[in-house]
């Protein structure tokens, strides 16, 4: 019986010495498999100006059959993810973060899930170290996007599995500026969810920048769901509500000759509110406006510098 073949993409960016044990805890894990499965690891160097790109070249060496696709400057996880799913060659698909915070071992689970029938296997974190701001902002968050895609777990999930014809599809909707995890639940794939709590990070720092945290938040609510478009319209009906009853009021207030109100305090302060309202409406416009230009314009999600397969 021919063996099937799993592919590993592994993003990296600045992950300068953790790429080697990541490598050896990832190949132990997969000699589970190894009458099973043949695989291939893809590391996709998003750009890395530390010295990831010559740790992935050692690791290279002692290993034919680990690929790398090197990026000529940051483009984001999401584009290296992307470009992992354009070199994939296997019968499934796994995701895993390079900061060893991910345990290998979940991707054992993912892929028994998988021979189980599964197509869409992921990984959620049943705790989260968090703020309280981070946590109420995520809350939030998830809640807007349940609105459109109920079955999308709070807090989302981090890696993944993908059979061949689910990671092929979502390659090719080419997307810009879109929401993966929403689209990969768009599908409609029946997902299988581990929990798991995640490690400590032992190398480097988080690249993961409050700007990347809330382009990710735009990108999530204004690509999966129609929440922007509804409650646009629904502050300009409440605000159309609450100037009809102030004209009523100041009506009713020079009919019966009464000044409640005095001076231009009050209409200076509503045309500041409605303003600061317009242009919330109009930037909210702006994101969609810019997201049809990104798309039709038709450049690349990202651009190879080398790809040593």
């Amino acid at each position: 019986m021919e063996k099937k073949l799993i592919t590993i993409i592994i993003p990296v960016y600045m992950n300068e010495g953790s790429l080697y044990p990541s490598y050896i805890n990832l190949t132990g894990m997969l000699k589970e498999f190894c009458d099973e499965f043949n695989y291939e690891i893809i590391f996709i160097n998003d750009g890395s100006k530390d010295k990831s790109g010559e740790e992935l070249c050692s690791i290279k060496k002692i290993d034919d059959r680990v690929k790398i696709i090197s990026f000529t400057r940051n483009f984001g996880q999401l584009s290296a993810i992307y470009a992992g799913f354009g070199h994939a060659e296997g019968d499934l698909l796994v995701t895993i973060s390079a900061d060893m915070q991910d345990p290998p071992e979940l991707i054992s689970q993912m892929i028994r899930k998988w021979q189980e029938g599964y197509k869409f296997v992921a990984c959620k974190r049943t705790e989260r170290e968090d703020s309280f701001i981070a946590e109420f902002s995520s809350k939030i968050f998830y809640r807007i996007i349940n609105m459109t895609i109920p079955q999308m777990p709070r807090g989302g999930y981090d890696c993944f599995l993908l059979d061949k014809i689910v990671y092929k599809k979502i390659f090719d909707l080419d997307e810009r500026n879109n929401f993966l995890q929403g689209d990969i639940m768009w599908l409609g794939y029946e997902p299988y969810f581990i929990g798991y709590k995640r490690l400590k990070r032992k190398y480097g720092k988080s690249q993961w920048t409050l700007a990347k945290k809330i382009k990710g938040f735009i990108d999530g609510i204004i690509n999966t769901s129609y929440f922007p478009i509804r409650i646009m319209s629904l502050i300009g009906i409440i605000t159309s509500m609450f100037a009809f009853i102030y004209i009523i009021v100041v009506f009713l207030a020079w009919f019966y000759n009464s000044t409640p109100f005095s001076g231009y305090a009050p209409i200076i302060s509503i045309l500041l509110f409605t303003t600061g309202l317009i242009m919330i409406m109009l930037g909210i416009i702006g994101e969609y406006l810019w997201r049809t230009y990104d798309q039709v314009r038709g450049r690349p999600r990202y651009i190879i510098k080398e790809s040593n397969k």
